[in-house]
C-alpha cells in the first residue's frame, strides 16, 4: 500500500499496488511465489504452475516476475532520498499514485515499463542515474524437437491443456458456477471439451455454461451452436446479446492502454462480451477461454504484419514474446508479442469482475506447441502455417474418439459481430495512440530519450 514519504529515509522503497486476486496458482502458496521471486530463484519459479504475476526486495534490489497471462507494470519515482518503484497491473493506477503523492510532472505513460513475460527482472535502487535492468529467464521450452506427426503432436496438445483445465478446476470452488467464453474456433472448441470433460468426471457438469458474444447476426453464433451439439451441452449453451452502442474504441483503449488498432477492435468486443455477461451472470467469477491459441500454433495471417515466414520459423516464441528483450524492437513500455497484447483480455475480464482463464496461455500448452518441428511441417508455406493449428487440434481430439465442426479461422472481433458493425470499428493506429495519449497528458519533457521507443510490430488480436 501506498506510504508517506519520510525525509531523510535512505533504504530502498518499494510500492505495490498490484492485485495477487487475478493470480492463479496451481501448486504453490502466494508466499512460496513471493519468495521465489524475492531470492531470483528461476528454478522454483519455473516450477510454479498457473498465471502469476509478483514483486519482492532484497535489500538494494527489486525483483519482479510475470507469466504471459498477467500484467505487471512498474515505474521508478524520484525523491530527495532516492528512487523508489511503483508497481501496479495498470499504468492509471501508478498515474493515480503519483498525483496523489504529489509527483504528477514526474509521469508519463511511456515512462512505466511492462515486465516481459517469463522473466525475472532485477533492478537495484541505488540512486541516480537508475542502473539498467537485468533478465533472466524461467521459461526456457525447447523448440521442435518432435517429430512431424500430427496426431502425436495433437495428443501432447490435447493432454497440455485437458492436465491444465483440471488443475483449475481443482483450484475452484466444486459449487461455483464455470463459465466458457466459445465462438466455435479451434481454441475455444478444445477449452470448451476439455472443462465439460473434467465437470462430467466430477460430477459437477451442471456448474458449466458456455456462453457465445453477438451482435447482430453473427458466425460465431451459428458456429457454437454446432460445438455446443456435438459436444452434448446445447442445453448449457446461451447467447450473450450485446447492442452496437456496447462497443466503443475509446473505452476499450482505456481498458488496454494500448493502441494496436486490432488489439482495441477486441477489447472492445470483449468489453461489450463482459458488461453483458455480468448483466445476465452476476454470480460467475471464473471464466474460460481459448485467447494464446493462436500465438502457440502461430495461426495468423502473415500479410497483416511486416513478419515474413522465415521471421517466424526463426523466432519459435516471436509471438508470445515479440523480438525479445535484446532487441531494438523490444518496447520497453510493452514488451512485444502476446506478452502485450494479453490485456485485450485480460482487462475487459477484470472490469466486470471475472478471472480469465484460458489453458492455452499456460506454460504447458506453450511448450507443448513449441515442440512442433514447424519447417518439417509447413516448409516455408504461410498458407500451411495458418490451417495447422486446426489440423493439430482436430487430429488431438479424433485420437480422443472426439469430432467437434471446429469453424474456420477468424478474429473474435468479426466473429461476434455483423460486417457493418465490424466495420465500424476501423481506426488507425494513430488516431488510437491520441486517445491513449489523450488520458494522461503531454510528457513532463517531450524530448526526453524513450518517448517514442521502437515498438515490436502490430500482430493480429486472436480468433
Amino acid at each position: 500500500m501506498p506510504f508517506p514519504f519520510t525525509p531523510g529515509l535512505t533504504e530502498p522503497r518499494l510500492v505495490d499496488l498490484s492485485d495477487p486476486s487475478a493470480d492463479v496458482l496451481l501448486n504453490a502458496t502466494r508466499a512460496e511465489l513471493t519468495e521465489a521471486v524475492r531470492a531470483g530463484d528461476v528454478d522454483a519459479l519455473a516450477g510454479i504452475g498457473g498465471a502469476f504475476a509478483a514483486v519482492a526486495q532484497e535489500g538494494v534490489t527489486i525483483r519482479l516476475a510475470r507469466t504471459i497471462g498477467r500484467p505487471l507494470r512498474y515505474f521508478v519515482a524520484k525523491r530527495a532520498a532516492g528512487p523508489y518503484l511503483v508497481v501496479a497491473d495498470r499504468i492509471d493506477a501508478i498515474a493515480r499514485y503519483c498525483a496523489g503523492e504529489g509527483i504528477p510532472e514526474q509521469f508519463h505513460p511511456s515512462y512505466t515499463r511492462m515486465v516481459p513475460a517469463h522473466h525475472v527482472v532485477e533492478l537495484d535502487q541505488i540512486g541516480c542515474p537508475d542502473p539498467n535492468p537485468r533478465y533472466r529467464r524461467f521459461f526456457t521450452p525447447e523448440a521442435g524437437r518432435a517429430a512431424a506427426d500430427l496426431r502425436a503432436l495433437g495428443e501432447r496438445y490435447v493432454a497440455a491443456i485437458e492436465d491444465t483445465v483440471a488443475a483449475l478446476l481443482r483450484r475452484i470452488s466444486a459449487d461455483a458456477p464455470i463459465g466458457v467464453a466459445l465462438s466455435g474456433g479451434a481454441d475455444s472448441s478444445l477449452t470448451a471439451w476439455a472443462v465439460l470433460s473434467a465437470a462430467r468426471a466430477s460430477g459437477r457438469a451442471g456448474r458449466v455454461a458456455l456462453f457465445t458474444l453477438s451482435i447482430g447476426e453473427s458466425d460465431d453464433r451459428r458456429s457454437a451452436e454446432a460445438v455446443a451439439d456435438a459436444l452434448g451441452a446445447r442445453e448449457a449453451w446461451r447467447m450473450v446479446e450485446a447492442a452496437p452502442e456496447d462497443l466503443s474504441l475509446a473505452r476499450a483503449v482505456a481498458a488496454i492502454e494500448d493502441y494496436r488498432p486490432l488489439d482495441v477492435q477486441c477489447a472492445a468486443a470483449g468489453l461489450a462480451f463482459a458488461r453483458n455477461l455480468r448483466r445476465s451472470e452476476p454470480d460467475l467469477v471464473h471464466l474460460f477461454d481459448g485467447d494464446g491459441g493462436d500465438e502457440n500454433w502461430k495461426s495468423y495471417p502473415l500479410g497483416d504484419s511486416e513478419l515474413t515466414i522465415k521471421s517466424v520459423l526463426n523466432n519459435p516464441l516471436l509471438y508470445h514474446e515479440g523480438w525479445g528483450i535484446d532487441s531494438i524492437k523490444h518496447s520497453l513500455t510493452y514488451t512485444g508479442g502476446f506478452s502485450r497484447g494479453v490485456t485485450r483480455g485480460f482487462a475487459p475480464a477484470r472490469a466486470f469482475g471475472f478471472v480469465p482463464l484460458s489453458p492455452h496461455a499456460m506454460r504447458p500448452a506453450i511448450a507443448a506447441a513449441l515442440e512442433a518441428p514447424l519447417r518439417d511441417l509447413v516448409g516455408e508455406d504461410p498458407e500451411r502455417l495458418a490451417v495447422l493449428k486446426g489440423e493439430v487440434v482436430a487430429a488431438g481430439l479424433e485420437a480422443r474418439g472426439v469430432r467437434l465442426p471446429i469453424a474456420r479461422k477468424r478474429r473474435f472481433q468479426q466473429g461476434a459481430m455483423s460486417s457493418e458493425h465490424f466495420a465500424a470499428l476501423a481506426a488507425s493506429r494513430a488516431e488510437l495512440r491520441a486517445m491513449h495519449e489523450r488520458r494522461f497528458g503531454p510528457p513532463p519533457d517531450a524530448a526526453e530519450p524513450g518517448r517514442d521507443e521502437p515498438e515490436a510490430p502490430p500482430l493480429p488480436a486472436f480468433a
